[in-house]
């Protein structure tokens, strides 16, 4: 997997590529964690290249999202396919998330 960096002004856009499983989990979890450290804690998570998300891909998404909650600053995420929705929906990790529709209206959410 592939994870695409983009700055925004303030706001650091990360971009996975690729289906996130349990191989690439530990990858996302330690992207976020240094772009958290490197830039002002507020990162997007593009989901919109991502097929595929197992049950290791959403613990290190929820994982992540508590360690960036906890430290006061904000995850995001973006562009999540409708399948991806319903799996957060049904297991009740929605809640772990705000999510926009895309990359511009999850950045001027910062605002």
């Amino acid at each position: 997997m592939v994870i695409r960096e983009q700055q925004h002004g303030a706001v650091t856009i990360l971009k996975p590529e690729g289906p996130i499983v349990e191989a690439e989990a530990s990858d996302l979890r330690t992207r976020v964690e240094q772009a958290m450290k490197n830039h002002l804690g507020r990162v997007v998570l593009d989901m919109s290249a991502v097929p595929l998300v197992d049950s290791s891909g959403l613990e290190a998404l929820v994982d992540v999202a508590d360690q960036v909650s906890s430290s006061g600053r904000w995850l995001k995420l973006c562009s999540a396919n409708r399948t991806l929705r319903e799996v957060l929906e049904l297991t009740g990790l929605s809640a772990h998330f705000e999510h926009y529709e895309d990359t511009g209206s999850a950045v001027r959410s910062f605002l």
